[in-house]
């Protein structure tokens, strides 16, 4: 690989910013190209080079060998501008499962997903990969946002119990049948759906036996028991498209372990999520009077404390956002010692509580995305 970051940058194909898609026969001789200048990376042949632009020619797509395959999953890892913990970029699990042409597979493969990555809490970072789009860009769709997800239940009062972010799914999983538990609660888990080109969604049980879940409590008292907060112990992104030399996965679900914020800064403090300051607040006898006790803060603290903490005893693994950001700046140096700029979004890696104690919050990035890459869509609903 070039030493100079410019020239290091023009192997790879730009995705941010493009008026229009590549020719898929340039976006496969980039990606070939560029795994010839990869240390490490499964390098093609001339005779492979020659194979995949006759497949074209003839067919109009060709496919990935799974070295192939198993490379661009972690290149797209290590392309992605949102994501503070690609350091360990080079330890992805890729699962193929592009032979699953049902929706039964494909519901198999979630799962089995969810057991290997979970490991009984030492979390191991992995993607499953469905089959490919086809000319017209349609694929396999898993409709969830995530594999393991809460449901969130409208009342007529248009309040939600559980997560608000998952009502409108929600309200499609009842739509389509889905029957929740007799007693609702706020931590329900939600179904899977998977559509198939052509075919209408299918619906399928929430996935309790595969899901670890965490029971949040504070540290140091019994402040929070009785609201019986829990969360997963892993997230699986599962509507986004994976793209790897012109090929589009519109089904990829991938995971990595939680940085403790993601939960107690976000899922559970945000007003239009769970909105757990108050309470949280109130229970460790918080002057809320006025904003300036600054109580939002010590709450939001004492909750990232406990999300933390709850995790840590019971073995599941989760790195805080200090850790989280030191990290990345190993990424960024091991990254700049094979003279490859790394771009990212400032707003993502900054994380959403002391962002100023970050030491990325003084650092400028370029957040031009290039593939491999794993990219939003267009949600089918």
């Amino acid at each position: 690989m070039s030493s100079c970051p410019f020239l290091a940058m023009q192997d790879r194909l730009r995705l941010t910013g493009r008026p229009k898609p590549l020719p898929l026969a340039q976006s496969a001789k980039t990606f070939l190209q560029l795994l010839q200048k990869e240390k490490g990376a499964p390098h093609p042949t001339p005779q492979r080079l020659r194979k995949v632009s006759g497949k074209i020619k003839k067919t109009g797509t060709y496919s990935l060998t799974l070295p192939e395959l198993r490379y661009g999953c972690r290149l797209a890892w290590r392309n992605s501008v949102r994501c503070i913990g690609r350091f360990f970029w080079t330890k992805l699990d890729v699962l193929d499962a592009r032979r699953a042409t049902t929706e039964e597979g494909i519901y198999e493969a979630c799962l089995h997903h969810l057991r290997h990555a979970t490991h009984q809490g030492a979390i191991r970072s992995t993607v499953t990969v469905f089959a490919p789009a086809d000319s017209k860009g349609h694929g396999p769709r898993i409709w969830n946002y995530q594999l393991s997800r809460y449901a969130g239940y409208r009342n007529r009062k248009k309040q939600v119990l559980g997560d608000p972010a998952e009502a409108d799914f929600t309200d499609l999983c009842l739509h389509l049948g889905w029957r929740p538990p007799k007693k609702r609660t706020a931590f329900d888990l939600l179904p899977i759906v998977i559509s198939l080109p052509g075919k209408k969604p299918r619906l399928f049980p929430p996935p309790k036996k595969e899901t670890l879940e965490v029971s949040i409590r504070h540290p140091d008292s019994s402040c929070l028991d009785s609201l019986h907060l829990r969360w997963v112990a892993l997230p699986v992104v599962s509507n986004m498209r994976l793209e790897i030399g012109g090929i589009s996965f519109p089904a990829a679900p991938f995971s990595g372990w939680y940085m403790e914020t993601e939960i107690g800064a976000r899922n559970f403090a945000d007003e239009n999520r769970y909105n757990l300051l108050p309470e949280v607040a109130r229970r460790l006898r918080l002057d809320t009077s006025r904003t300036s006790t600054l109580w939002k803060d010590r709450a939001l603290v004492e909750l990232n404390r406990a999300v933390l903490d709850s995790f840590t005893k019971v073995g599941v693994r989760m790195i805080d956002h200090h850790s989280a950001s030191a990290s990345h700046l190993r990424f960024e140096n091991e990254e700049s010692k094979k003279g490859r700029q790394v771009n990212g979004r400032w707003d993502w890696l900054i994380p959403p509580l002391s962002g100023s104690l970050s030491r990325l919050w003084n650092r400028t990035y370029d957040p031009t995305e290039y593939s491999p890459n794993f990219l939003p869509q267009k949600r089918p609903y």
